[in-house]
């Protein structure tokens, strides 16, 4: 099963990329799909696209949600050793 998981646009690039923040970390992903994305915006991440902008509220639930089953998103959220 693949989840699309809310990252924050950090950044809008050059081609159609965006930086987002996931869960603390960084990455360079398309928004070829969401060319409303904003900075500041929440968008739901799959496969290194943007697939839709979502509100906060609905981000940050499902954030929490992550944090409290990392393994359905095949995430170690804990810090290294």
């Amino acid at each position: 099963m693949c989840l699309a998981i809310p990252a924050k646009v950090a950044a809008l690039e050059e081609g159609n990329l965006a930086t987002v923040d996931i869960l603390g970390v960084t990455r360079e992903i398309s928004v070829d799909l969401t060319p409303q994305a904003q900075v500041g915006d929440y968008v739901l991440v799959h496969a290194g696209f943007a697939i839709e902008v979502v509100d906060e509220q609905f981000a940050l639930e499902t954030i929490e949600l992550v944090r409290q089953f990392p393994e359905l998103a095949d995430l170690d959220t804990q810090p290294a050793a």
